[in-house]
């Protein structure tokens, strides 16, 4: 294999943003090496194609259930009208095109002292390392909201079946309907999520189904980008949206689907329509692995990503306690990124380097309105910090010409981060 430089590598894969794949020295190959990768998500799929493109001498198995993938980031913008399903749906075949041998089949376990992974068709792979993309799960905090409710009340916090669903119920619900939104409390899969969502809602029913209402019952007394969304709901959807926090009567304990009422505090409100996105927690898979800690995620080394419980095994995206980096789809493609370039460098008998990671976070809340956030992170006295003076927010006052580019920006680094992942 030809010898390729640190430049080289980045120039061939385009990541010069995406700075967790910094710190690759030159590489040589790993005759017989294995890894398999249990998840096909942003995580996942990023981890697997890294090392595939870092060195192709390793042998990569991604195990993922389902044959496509949609994705969460730019799915609310389905509920809105504004994209189709098909926008947000992508393919494996970019991954095979790398060399990956992507198995659609379930992980039913994963064996970290045999070093094997078992899925529900019987078959038994072995590895030498394994990353673990699973994702997220959800937690029973909300009284009567158990998988039936799911199908009356849909959460939509997995991109797919419950998206379409979501969807349909708002075009069935009569104009003077009432929309709820149950936010969960932190940490969860995408911050800004549940007012992005309240946004792009909002929208359609400004346009479709004007005397609606849209009411957002929240766990939380604070919430990420508040002050922009605030803005936004005041902005673009006066009338229409009301956040009530939690020390507002805003928590929500208790649901029952068979009249789609939920009861927040001593109140009942009957809905027409009841998006409830419950508190979360590591994948199942991370859960059965014994990957987590008592609060449902799973603790890695910062360095490498590698399971602070067991060894040989990393853990990115949504599933990793990675704080303070955020659990979004960005985050998880740099942690992915930083995983490749150690799994490739333990592979080979080096040492890992410095990690470098950086989140990048767009939330379209209007008409030719968009906001966003960014930050970057390092190893900081052994723990994941973020950078200090890096990154930024979107201003408050900004001019209608900046928001109308973050939109543009917005689309563009969403077409960009699903070929970076599965392309």
């Amino acid at each position: 294999m030809a010898h390729i430089t640190r430049r080289r590598f980045l120039q061939a894969t385009g990541s010069a943003v995406a700075v967790g794949a910094l710190g690759f020295p030159a590489i040589v190959g790993a005759a017989g090496k294995k890894v398999v990768v249990v998840g096909g998500g942003a995580g996942g799929a990023t981890a697997a194609k890294y090392i595939r493109m870092a060195d192709p001498s390793i042998e990569v198995t991604l195990i993922e259930a389902n044959a496509e993938h949609f994705t969460c980031f730019f799915s609310n913008e389905v509920l809105s009208g504004h994209r189709g399903m098909d926008s947000i749906k992508v393919s494996y075949d970019g991954l095979k095109g790398h060399g990956i041998n992507v198995v659609i089949d379930t992980v039913t376990e994963i064996d970290a002292a045999g070093r094997k992974v078992k899925t529900a068709g019987g078959s038994t792979f072995a590895y030498d390392r394994c990353i673990v993309a699973p994702g997220i799960d959800f937690k029973d905090n909300i009284e009567g909201y158990d998988e039936a409710a799911m199908r009356a009340m849909p959460h939509a916090w997995k991109a797919g079946e419950q998206t379409v669903l979501l969807r349909k119920q708002l075009e069935a619900m009569p104009d003077g309907g009432v929309v709820a939104i149950v936010a969960p409390p932190n940490p969860f899969r995408c911050p800004p999520g549940p007012y992005e969502r309240a946004c792009q809602i909002a929208m359609y029913l400004r346009a479709r189904k004007p005397k609606s209402k849209l009411m957002i019952f929240d766990a939380k007394d604070k919430f990420s980008k508040q002050g922009l969304f605030m803005q936004a709901f005041e902005r673009h959807h006066a009338g229409i949206v009301e956040w009530v926090a939690a020390g507002k009567g805003g928590l929500v304990t208790r649901v029952d689907p068979s009249s789609n009422t939920i009861y927040a505090g001593n109140t009942a409100h009957k809905v027409d329509v009841a998006n409830v996105i419950p508190a979360q927690k590591a994948g199942k898979i991370a859960v059965k692995a014994g990957l987590t800690d008592d609060k449902g995620w799973c603790p890695i080394d910062g360095r490498t990503f590698e399971s602070a419980i067991h060894k040989n095994i990393h853990v990115v995206g949504d599933a990793s306690a990675a704080s303070p980096l955020p659990k979004s789809a960005y985050a998880a493609n740099s942690e992915a990124k930083v995983a490749a370039a150690a799994v490739v460098d333990l592979l080979n008998g080096r040492q890992p380097g410095e990690p470098s990671l950086v989140n990048t976070c767009y939330s379209i809340i209007g008409p030719n309105d968009a906001i966003s956030v960014a930050k970057v992170y390092h190893l900081d006295g052994g723990k994941l910090s973020g950078v200090e003076g890096s990154g930024g927010l979107t201003p408050k006052d900004s001019s209608p010409e900046m928001r109308a580019r973050e939109v543009a920006y917005a689309n563009s680094w969403f077409a960009n981060i699903k070929d970076d992942c599965w392309g």
